[in-house]
């Protein structure tokens, strides 16, 4: 207790300026943690969390003898391999071109043209890609360019991957990209004098000097990636996806949506499911961070 009154006293401010995202986080993450205590009951509003009846891991169970279970299990982890085969990559690979890139005015403008998806509002993005994917749309034109039937893309189950992966590619490269150009940044660049100077071309500077310079960066990266393995972002999917794509478009946040909110209101059950899916992603977390800090030096702790 000693050592942090004195640590307090000589970093009080530091102390202010934190302490509003402590709030937040314990507010608004920590104390409803509590209502996952209804995933173990049969709960009703009027009963409130403790009046509600016990139901044990019966909900649990009903999650995982449903026909539903593997078809979320199989669609969630498709969709997130997928997204960490190539949209994980996108802007480790987008930062490298911008430092490649010699005009300033060039590289600011680029830097700003694909930075603009992140702020639109995902509704405007989807209604965007709902119109770029549809039968007359600019996509689709495309496509029938080189071939393809002239088809409402969103319409059939087996291109939904490609357009969720493809569009959220356009979407989040430019923003995620910052964290690596900062990353890069950080590089001394004595190590790049010193390679020119012993003959090594901008290949093999990006290859011996950059990425090990962003290798601890996109570890911990990685981890968070790995950790959220079983959870998808259900609001672009929801306003994507209609029932003839449920066979391929329907993942665990979705199922868990309609279940709690879209009707039914079967709480309990959602709850479960979430819970179930939230310790998963926890365990995944470990073994991503363990594994790590065996082959490597870097690791979230």
């Amino acid at each position: 207790m000693r050592f942090i009154a004195k640590d307090y006293r000589r970093h009080k401010y530091l102390y202010f300026m934190i302490a509003p995202v402590i709030l937040y986080y314990f507010i608004f993450h920590y104390v409803p943690m509590y209502g996952a205590i209804i995933a173990f009951k049969n709960y009703r509003i009027a009963d409130g969390f403790l009046g509600s009846s016990w139901a044990g891991f019966s909900h649990f169970i009903s999650f995982f003898d449903s026909y539903y279970f593997w078809r979320l299990l199989k669609n969630t982890l498709l969709l997130n391999l997928y997204m960490l085969l190539f949209s994980f990559p996108a802007p480790i690979l987008f930062a490298l071109l911008i430092n490649e890139i010699a005009g300033k005015k060039f590289k600011s403008m680029v830097q700003t043209v694909t930075y603009l998806p992140h702020f639109i509002s995902m509704i405007v993005i989807c209604g965007m890609i709902t119109q770029f994917v549809a039968r007359e749309g600019v996509v689709t034109d495309i496509l029938v360019w080189f071939g393809m039937d002239r088809t409402a893309l969103l319409g059939h189950p087996e291109y939904f991957r490609a357009v969720y992966v493809i569009s959220d590619i356009w979407q989040s490269v430019g923003w995620g990209s910052i964290i690596y150009l900062a990353a890069i940044s950080g590089i001394n660049p004595e190590l790049y004098e010193a390679a020119r100077i012993d003959g090594a071309n901008r290949w093999k500077q990006t290859l011996h000097i950059t990425l090990p310079g962003l290798a601890a960066i996109i570890t911990i990266l990685f981890i968070l990636k790995i950790g959220n393995m079983l959870d998808v972002g259900f609001e672009k999917i929801i306003l994507l996806y209609n029932p003839s794509t449920y066979v391929t478009a329907d993942v665990i946040s979705t199922f868990v949506y309609r279940k709690g909110l879209g009707g039914t209101n079967e709480f309990s059950y959602a709850t479960a499911i979430g819970l179930f899916q939230s310790a998963i992603n926890f365990m995944l977390l470990l073994a991503a961070n363990r594994f790590s800090k065996k082959v490597s030096e870097n690791s979230l702790w």
